[in-house]
């Protein structure tokens, strides 16, 4: 039997799906085309139309044209993004599975016999697949994205006492450990070369779980407290709990009961608590408190709700403490103009000294110009009463609010964790945007210098001590949410005391804590100022930090990425349809499926997670992100015509102002981010060079991809890191559900462990008190936004016993 006469429906079959698939290459590219794109893939929908009708004649020449199409395809993809595996890829893979399809048995028998002694199109599609083949070897040991380096041997032998600030060397008895916020635990029982032995030894779930009232937006962001004998935490509802840090076995609780009938919270967080002690030292040389003999509840846990309260619980026992406020609760809105419940969520624990609480809190992001006002105030923490008040808007009245005056509604706010240096009386304060965050046509004149900007306040009276904007007339979102790490910094001229200031932008602005001006310099440089959104105004320059993980070039069309060539083409389109200029992109009042693209995006590249320092290496540890997104201003008419969301994604009303806001990820439509990975690292930097030292791609994509495939892309992370004494530096927040631990000299991950659930959260680390032993703690509870799996429950890890080193580096 002629083997023509049985190739019917297997060629027929395979010349009409390239037929259909060239038909969908052509339309797209054609339109890509339009739009100024690259022509490849109208040419190759084209070849491959051809190809297919080829194939359903049964012509050998198909052979010939599909190695055509794979050779000029690989050639085209060199020359746009080199060898790179995860950018050739999608370029290639369907035209590789193409050839090698054709080169079946079963598949070359049912074409037309070639001429006795030719068949050149075989061998030349089989050279294209081995050429192919062969490219895609050389990329696997390609490392274009990586940084592979090593600290200096002087930094790795650091000595001297690391100055805690008042903390035990046992514990973490603030969100950062310290004032400072540095994240680093002096304990040096956990090295490199033990790690690996490190094994869970208790659980404990909190049994708080998102309710059918709550937001999506519920998230267990939670860093433990270590401090007088037990370890403190809270829940996404406000609940305080305090465990045995040794077992993880419940000692109290307290359950605040927070109202949860506002029309909507837009978040349900609580990312810890605060701890203050009236027998602690004074650091700025003031006597210690006379009256702490005496005290109902000489210890205490300070923490805010997310219905708008801070309360005071008596550390031993979990009980309300009377004296502090209203029965152990001070309400947060008072003097506030706007009092509707949900709008002043304190997502962030205060930043406590031995004379002073400083609470500032968040409101709801892009709602609308009615929003409660962003004041920073200072409470006594005995008493709970008000000693001072910070308002943006008004930054010279900081004296308490006379009887029936109210905050400017509306000013800028903070909504991160502040930093303390008690000793030069001090507090850091991460600030925020005046909302809507996407349009400043109409902001405060007083407030607008403060947006964006790191401000140092005097820790007793709330005065202006001074001011660093690191972003100028804010319309991207890029508001500072992490905490400001303070660390003294060697350099030739000796140790510059100095705060550390990681933004969303990606700039790390290194400034002198004692008078605010740049250890590390930060030039304006010009950015596009052309076709602002109609009633704004754009900075016609920015500061840019000579310490940046901001990308060196701008993204372009060969950045797309995709699965395959089909959805890399429509990321193309996506890419041409929309506006983009750089990292200060013009927000762009656009049609449905057009206007900006913001890279950072509002995740940023550096988020609330902050920056973890060790600071007798002198090293910077920080985990850097690479997510763009779509935005695009809506009328307002069309935006009433419409609604909004509520959330942070999506449709956004920001009502009082001309515009709306829609904002989403940059994604394919197959759900794959269209800007090509790694999207996100672990990094360091020598702080006496100012210099990236190592920077490794981090994580997979097991945990957020259709597929259940750990591909090692590089995925992001919402969280922060904690270092170690030992030198080991772990890190929670992946989209995949692990811990790791990485050699803090160069970056390798050298331990990781799987979590039940997605650990958005930055671990922290303490020593037994009773046994001696260091512990790593986490919070497994998931982000509702992300979409990694909720849960319950904090996890602690510790090596076994006999398994020891130094319990803390000296």
């Amino acid at each position: 039997m002629n083997p023509s006469s049985r190739s019917g429906p297997l060629l027929t079959i395979t010349g009409s799906i390239f037929i259909l698939l060239g038909l969908a290459l052509l339309g797209g590219g054609i339109y890509l085309a339009t739009l100024g794109g690259s022509v490849y893939y109208l040419v190759s929908g084209l070849a491959l139309i051809v190809n297919g009708v080829l194939v359903l004649k049964r012509r050998r020449s198909a052979l010939g044209l599909m190695a055509a199409i794979l050779i000029v395809t690989v050639a085209w993809s060199l020359v746009e993004v080199r060898f790179d595996w995860w950018q050739l890829l999608p370029r290639l893979d369907i035209w590789f599975a193409a050839a090698v399809w054709l080169l079946l048995p079963f598949v070359d028998r049912r074409l037309d016999k070639p001429a006795e002694g030719m068949d050149a199109g075989r061998k030349a599609l089989i050279a294209s697949a081995l050429v192919t083949l062969l490219v895609g070897v050389v990329a696997l040991f390609q490392d274009y994205h990586d940084l592979h380096g090593v600290v200096a041997e002087e930094n790795m032998a650091g000595v001297g006492t690391h100055d805690a600030a008042g903390v035990a060397a046992n514990d973490w008895s603030a969100y950062g450990r310290s004032g400072y916020g540095d994240r680093y635990a002096p304990a040096a029982q956990i090295t490199p070369a033990n790690v690996g032995q490190l094994k869970q030894v208790w659980s404990f779930h909190t049994g708080d779980f998102k309710g059918p009232t709550d937001p999506g937006e519920i998230a267990n962001e939670v860093t433990p407290l270590k401090v007088n004998g037990m370890l403190y935490m809270c829940t996404p509802h406000n609940i305080v709990i305090a465990l045995d840090p040794d077992t993880g076995k419940e000692i109290w609780r307290h359950d605040p009961k927070i109202n949860r009938d506002a029309a909507h919270y837009q978040h349900m967080i609580c990312r810890g608590v605060s701890y203050w002690d009236a027998n602690a030292p004074a650091l700025n040389g003031a006597p210690a408190r006379a009256d702490a003999a005496t005290m109902e509840c000489p210890r205490r846990i300070i923490a805010p709700t997310m219905d708008g309260t801070l309360i005071a619980v008596n550390a031993d026992t979990g009980k309300s403490c009377a004296s502090f406020g209203d029965n152990g609760v001070v309400d947060l809105y008072k003097g506030h103009p706007v009092k509707t419940r949900g709008m002043l969520m304190p997502t962030s624990p205060p930043a406590v000294a031995q004379n002073m609480i400083v609470m500032a809190a968040s409101v709801t992001d892009n709602a609308s110009t009615d929003e409660p006002s962003g004041v920073i105030r200072g409470y006594d923490p005995v008493t709970g009463k008000l000693v001072w008040n910070w308002d943006p808007a008004r930054p010279d009245e900081t004296n308490p609010l006379t009887e029936g005056d109210t905050y400017v509604r509306n000013s800028p706010n903070s909504w991160g964790v502040s930093s303390i240096d008690e000793k030069l009386g001090m507090v850091y304060i991460p600030m925020g945007n005046e909302t809507p965050d996407t349009w400043g046509g109409m902001r405060n004149k007083n407030g607008e210098r403060f947006n964006s900007a790191i401000v140092a306040l005097d820790l007793a009276t709330g005065k202006l001590r001074w001011v660093y904007q690191t972003v100028h007339h804010d319309i991207w979102d890029m508001d500072i949410g992490g905490q400001p790490t303070l660390v003294d910094i060697d350099t030739p001229k000796g140790k510059v005391p100095s705060v550390v200031a990681t933004t969303k932008t990606g700039h790390i602005f290194v400034i002198d804590r004692r008078n605010g001006t740049l250890v590390v310099p930060a030039p304006e440089k010009p950015v596009p100022t052309e076709n602002a959104a109609p009633g704004d105004r754009l900075s016609p320059t920015q500061p840019y930090s000579a310490l940046s993980f901001l990308p060196e070039r701008n993204i372009s069309e060969t950045d797309m990425w995709g699965t395959t060539p089909f959805d890399q083409l429509a990321c193309r389109i996506i890419y041409k349809n929309h506006r983009y200029e750089g990292p200060f992109t013009p927000q762009t009042v656009g049609e449905k499926g057009k206007g900006a693209i913001i890279s950072p995006g509002p995740l940023g590249i550096f988020e609330w997670g902050g920056a973890s320092v060790d600071p007798v290496r002198q090293l910077l540890i920080l985990n850097p992100n690479y997510m763009g997104f779509l935005e695009r201003l809506v009328p307002r008419e069309k935006a009433n015509a419409k609604g909004g969301t509520g959330g942070e994604m999506g449709l956004q009303p920001q009502t009082g102002i001309p515009f709306a806001v829609e904002i989403g990820p940059f994604l394919s439509p197959l759900g794959f981010p269209c800007q090509a990975p790694p999207w996100g690292y672990v990094a360091a930097v020598d702080l006496k060079t100012m210099k990236k030292v190592w920077m490794h791609k981090n994580g997979t994509t097991r945990d957020s991809a259709p597929v259940p495939i750990a591909l090692p892309l590089g995925v992001p992370s919402l969280g922060g890191m904690v270092t170690t004494g030992g030198g080991v530096t772990f890190l929670s927040s992946t989209l995949d559900y692990y811990i790791r631990g990485y050699d803090v000299s160069n970056g390798k991950e050298i331990w990781k462990a799987r979590l039940p659930a997605g650990g958005q959260a930055t671990p922290m680390s303490y020593v037994s008190d009773k046994t001696g032993k260091q512990y790593i703690v986490v919070m497994a509870g998931g982000h509702g936004s992300l979409g990694t799996a909720m849960g319950d429950e904090i996890v602690a890890y510790a090596l076994p016993d006999g398994v020891a080193a130094p319990a803390t580096r000296k």
